[in-house]
Parts: structure tokens; C-alpha cells; sequence
């Protein structure tokens, strides 16, 4: 299994810009599709669903490096979102669907992209410096299991082509279920 490396281009690009948040931006399709392969491969070699999702937590970590600064799951049980694999700071246990990003990703079965979480109206604070936030929904068959869940320190670090990364990702990490 190769780990995640930025290509040729990404760093040449990263050392003469300001922000990492550019770099998010400029994913190359082959960046992606390594990506892809990667959580693809991490998953095809363990059959335990807990170290499962802790690899891909730390590979979507790696992948986004420093322009996120929490990555993980939280899982449908019993009507709520329970905490799950994750990397960054300590996280929110338990979220009812309906509330903050996660729970109303959940509820209205759609991907959340919040450019700035203190204008998302009910946002659940777990790290306060968080500023941007990606919620993507992982389900199998029409039922939702759970979501994958990205926070960065930065402003407006998300967007479409986020959405569709995370989405992929969701629907490779749905064969776990």
C-alpha cells in the first residue's frame, strides 16, 4: 500500500502560495483517483470495521493535510450520531439527527458544505477554533449509516469538488456496512 503524496506539481505549487486552502482547490483527478485506490486497498486488506475507519480517517487527514484539522465518522445508532474513528482534537459524543452539520446532513440526506460554520444556524461547536465544515452522508441501499465529517480552522476551505471526493470516498466505505 503507497501512502498519499503530493504530486510534483502540488508541492511546487504549495511552496509558492499562501495557503493551503489552494491547494484543496487544485486536486488533479489523479490525485483523486490515488486517493480512490488507496482507502479502496486499506479496506480489502482488514475485514475489522473499526480499523477500518480509523485508516481512512488518517488517510482523508493525510490527504488534506493541514488545511483540515479534524477528520472522521460519526455513526447511526439508535437514532443518533455516535462518535467514530476520527484525528484531531476531542469531538462531540453524541449528535441528534436534525442538529448541528452532521445531524442535519442526516435529516435532510444531502451533503453539507458550511464555508463558515458561526452563520450555520444550530452548529455544534466541539472545537471552537473550527471555522469551515463538510458533512457527507454514508449510505448503502437508501439507508443512511452514518457521515464522514471534515473541519478546518480556515474560512470557506470546501466545496464541490470536496463534495464529490467525500462522496466517492462514502460509497467505497459503504461496503462495510
Amino acid at each position: 500500500l503507497q501512502l498519499y503524496h503530493f504530486t510534483r506539481e502540488s508541492y511546487d505549487f504549495l511552496f509558492h502560495h499562501d495557503t493551503i486552502k489552494t491547494v484543496i482547490k487544485m486536486k488533479t483527478q489523479e490525485d483523486m483517483q490515488l486517493f480512490w485506490a488507496q482507502a479502496k486497498a486499506l479496506i480489502e486488506s482488514e475485514t475489522d470495521f473499526t480499523a477500518n475507519l480509523a485508516n481512512i480517517s488518517a488517510l482523508i487527514k493525510e490527504f488534506y493535510g493541514d488545511a483540515c484539522s479534524w477528520a472522521g465518522f460519526y455513526l447511526l445508532k439508535e437514532n443518533e450520531l455516535v462518535l467514530g474513528p476520527f484525528q484531531g482534537k476531542v469531538a462531540c459524543t453524541r449528535i441528534p439527527i436534525g442538529k448541528g452539520v452532521c445531524g442535519t446532513a442526516v435529516k435532510t440526506r444531502q451533503t453539507q458544505i458550511v464555508k463558515n460554520v458561526h452563520e450555520f444556524p444550530g452548529h455544534i461547536a466541539c472545537d471552537g477554533g473550527s471555522n469551515s465544515e463538510i458533512v457527507v452522508n454514508i449510505t448503502k441501499n437508501n439507508q443512511c449509516y452514518g457521515v464522514i465529517d471534515l473541519d478546518s480552522y480556515q474560512f470557506e476551505t470546501f466545496g464541490t469538488q470536496d463534495a464529490l471526493i467525500l462522496e466517492t470516498l462514502a460509497e467505497i466505505i459503504s461496503e462495510l456496512f
